[in-house]
């Protein structure tokens, strides 16, 4: 009887011991602090406490791509959490402007930790505060959560994460080294920042082009916060940074949503300020760019923040700073976990007013919006795909569109020409209403150009949609309700010839190149054409792709069925012709009927390239074409097989095989052989520096040399300290639009309408090119469109070349001096890259 009864009190204590929630060091077996977690082992722990709390629920919503679980945590009060459907349904609704009712609910405080992989600190941040949010013993959390559904995001960027952890724990010294030139406190290129594509994280909100970005937002937009904080890391010397931000602000940012951050902002210095701690506010970090975790969420309705700790991925578990302190992984976990309930403490006292004010953003924006303009409308301009792209995103962002109007004419800003224009509205239009839920998000990416209140920015300072994907649009300053909800969607219609000649297909968009990389990868043959041509009663331009039965024997009788098929897979209209003598043009046999060789293609990694530029390359042939690319490590180069290579690649970066001679002539001979060479941003301006016919355009000063130079500077040298910052800012140039005059009888810029808009970000330009040269893209004078662009730089910028090819001996070189794939959402520049892949040197 006795040895029942002791078996049953252990299993009550066993049951109750269950029933505790663990402390991060219980479950970990170490102090928080004294090492970094490993991505694993914080999924189990925040499960861990889901099981053991009642009050806390934890949702896988996505995986990345390493395959790496995405999480959140939701905690509420035991009240709140048997209603969280119902909670988060209201927010949503309230989003919509829809049954809004009562505002009187708990705000939902959304955290956010390590967008940035090797700012690792902020996941171990989040394992205290899902902790204390829980503990039965701390009463304030326990009263905060009367009125706050708090939603903890351990780590939006697992990969770059399990990057930065990886090496730290395989590197670091049995005692930390608080030396910052020890290993343990450099990491390898790429670093753990970005995800496995080496994108940052952070400047994709909006976008989606990143499968971690698209889960998270599809869940934030399904509960739509009121607060949101992204946890980040910065230099090691820089004390803390919070609330309220830097100017620029949008004006799209209301007077509500500053004024909360200020009171957010003095609740954590009244934090910081009892420890003594050191902190920083309104410097450095703005609220401008819409695709930051700050700033996407002020865009839409709620109250968006930064917090920043010093540290980064430099900083490991200790180490030395100027001023002899040693900053430590557990100081930096203190004061993220600090920030953190002081937000949720200023969120649940001021609940009733944050919800009324929430409710009141939505119905004002869709009642007065924001703005001069009050509809916008888009055309296809013979590139449906474009459009069917953009109505993509603007779905992601929960935008309102139609196709469409009751009215077929309207007038409106043309944002190509600059003017106010009468136009036609067509059915296949897209029509935005700007009197909608979304409309400050909306007027944010569609305006032509936003007011800067202050020049000194952290990102880009234009990204109107229109240049953005290259299609003809206009905004206007009347409301247009669109006429159908849906486009006309006219289905591929049946080809009348059975065996045709050739099949024929249109070269204008992404979807084209993807149906050419699809063929090649099946072995069938392609060709296209470098001249336009008509053929029966119908045009096709340059560019138009042309695949024949002959040559394709291969296939056998399956060649009719794999061309029509693919077609149909990436919905491309074919046009079937029974001969190969055209009506007009060239015929099928002439040498202006380019055959497309199926490229194998190199691109060149290492320390000193851009990951950021070779994760764009790398994402867009794997994740977008579906095209294999080998990645090479600049230290492999001489081990690269040339006879098997047909297009090398350099992303931005600075190359040590360019500035070596031998190496040099190597790879000059293999593009005399044939190859083809692209060179992109600061490559191309490296590839400038040698011998090979193209060079830097140079200011008219540089030109007069340095006696004209000293003679206008003597007195202009005198400038203020104070005003040093000022000063820098006339060779700045962080992200502005530019209209680029295209050849469009060169392959580079076939498919494209005789205008490209390109996002400039520096002052290169190159002169233009003699000899051999093509001059495909350039800058003419009153170029400029939109975006913050410094005097001197601005002065510069004018009558050179941006995109060019030069034929050396068999092969080419290929000059892109901008990033024409700028984050994957810079739509329109992904065909002239293409062009560059497949049809230049062919």
């Amino acid at each position: 009887m006795r040895q029942h009864l002791l078996l049953a009190l252990l299993l009550l204590g066993f049951t109750r011991s269950q029933a505790q929630v663990p402390a991060p060091d219980q479950f970990l077996g170490y102090t928080l602090g004294t090492q970094f977690t490993p991505h694993y082992k914080v999924v189990d722990y925040f499960k861990a406490v889901a099981a053991a709390a009642k009050n806390v629920k934890v949702e896988q919503y996505g995986a990345t791509y390493e395959g790496r679980p995405l999480i959140t945590a939701i905690v509420a009060s035991p009240e709140n959490f048997s209603r969280l459907e119902e909670i988060r349904q209201h927010s949503q609704d309230i989003s919509y402007a829809r049954n809004a009712g009562s505002a009187t609910q708990p705000v939902i405080v959304w955290l956010s930790y390590n967008v940035h992989g090797n700012e690792a600190v902020s996941t171990e941040a989040a394992m205290k505060t899902l902790y204390e949010l829980v503990n039965n013993s701390n009463a304030q959390t326990k009263n905060w959560l009367r009125n706050t559904v708090v939603i903890l995001d351990p780590c939006l960027n697992p990969d770059g994460r399990e990057r930065y952890v990886n090496f730290y724990n395989a590197n670091r010294s049995l005692q930390p080294d608080i030396n910052r030139y020890s290993r343990e406190h450099n990491e390898p290129w790429p670093g753990g920042r970005p995800n496995h594509y080496y994108f940052d994280l952070n400047r994709d909100w909006a976008w989606q082009t990143q499968r971690e970005s698209q889960q998270r937002v599809t869940i934030y937009n399904r509960w739509m916060p009121q607060v949101h904080v992204d946890f980040h890391e910065q230099e090691i010397e820089a004390p803390y940074y919070f609330a309220p931000a830097a100017e620029p602000f949008h004006d799209a940012i209301t007077p509500w949503q500053r004024e909360v951050q200020v009171m957010i902002g003095k609740n954590n210095a009244r934090y910081f300020d009892e420890q003594g701690w050191l902190y920083f506010t309104k410097e450095r970090f703005d609220l401008f760019y819409p695709s930051y975790g700050d700033t996407y969420p002020m865009y839409n309705g709620a109250i968006g923040m930064t917090y920043e700790q010093g540290g980064s991925g430099r900083a490991g578990v200790a180490v030395l700073k100027r001023d002899g302190d040693t900053l430590t992984l557990t100081d930096r976990i203190a004061h993220h976990f600090t920030t953190g309930l002081s937000t949720i403490e200023v969120a649940s006292q001021q609940a009733d007013r944050i919800m009324k004010e929430y409710v009141r953003y939505f119905d004002a924006a869709k009642k007065e919006p924001q703005g001069g303009y009050k509809s916008y409308v888009i055309k296809a301009a013979g590139n449906t795909e474009k459009l069917n792209t953009l109505a993509d995103l603007l779905r992601k962002n929960n935008i309102a569109f139609g196709y469409g109007a009751q009215t077929t004419t309207a007038s409106g800003f043309n944002y190509f020409t600059g003017k106010t224009e009468n136009f036609s509205v067509e059915k296949e239009d897209l029509v935005i209403n700007a009197y909608q839920p979304r409309s400050n998000m909306l007027r944010v990416l569609f305006e032509p150009v936003s007011r800067l209140t202050d020049s000194v920015t952290y990102d880009i300072t234009a990204w109107a949609l229109p240049y953005v994907y290259g299609l003809p649009a206009y905004a206007l300053k009347q409301p247009l309700t669109p006429a159908a909800d849906s486009p006309i969607i006219r289905n591929n219609t049946p080809l009348a010839i059975q065996r045709p000649y050739a099949y024929l297909a249109q070269w204008n968009s992404i979807r084209d190149v993807k149906f050419l990389a699809a063929l090649l990868k099946r072995g069938v043959k392609v060709r296209f054409t470098e001249t336009p041509f008509t053929s029966g009663n119908k045009s096709f331009p340059a560019g138009t792709l042309i695949i024949t039965r002959t040559g394709n024997t291969a296939t056998g009788d399956a060649f009719d069925g794999l061309v029509t098929s693919t077609a149909n897979r990436f919905k491309i209209s074919l046009d079937a012709v029974t001969t190969g003598f055209v009506d007009k043009g060239t015929d099928f046999g002439s040498d202006k009927i380019r055959f497309i060789k199926s490229p194998k293609i190199v691109l060149i990694a290492g320390d000193n390239v851009s990951s950021l530029g070779l994760g764009e390359i790398w994402h867009f042939f794997e994740q977008q074409l579906d095209y294999p690319v080998t990645v090479v490590n600049e230290r492999n180069f001489g081990a690269v097989n040339w006879d098997q290579t047909d297009v090398l690649i350099l992303a931005d970066g600075d190359y040590k095989f360019i500035d070596e001679k031998a190496s040099s002539e190597r790879l000059r001979d293999w593009i005399s052989s044939g190859g083809k060479l692209i060179a992109l941003e600061s490559a191309a301006a490296q590839i400038a520096g040698t011998d090979w016919g193209m060079k830097l355009k140079k200011d008219e000063d540089e030109k007069d040399g340095p006696a004209k130079l000293f003679a206008e500077t003597t007195y202009d040298a005198l400038k203020p300290y104070a005003n040093r910052e000022r000063e820098s800012v006339k060779q700045f140039i962080p992200g502005a639009i530019y209209k680029v005059q295209l050849d469009t009888t060169h392959p580079l810029a076939f498919g494209y309408p005789g205008i490209y808009y390109t996002l400039k970000q520096d002052n290169r330009l190159y002169e233009f090119m003699e000899g051999g040269g093509w001059n495909v893209g350039v800058l003419k004078k009153d170029a400029y469109l939109s975006g913050f662009v410094g005097t001197a730089t601005r002065n510069r910028l004018k009558d050179g070349l941006l995109f060019g090819a030069k034929d050396i001996g068999n092969g080419s070189l290929v000059v892109l001096a901008d990033d024409l794939l700028f984050r994957s959402f810079w739509e329109n520049g992904k065909l002239m890259f293409s062009n560059a892949v497949f049809l230049v040197n062919q």
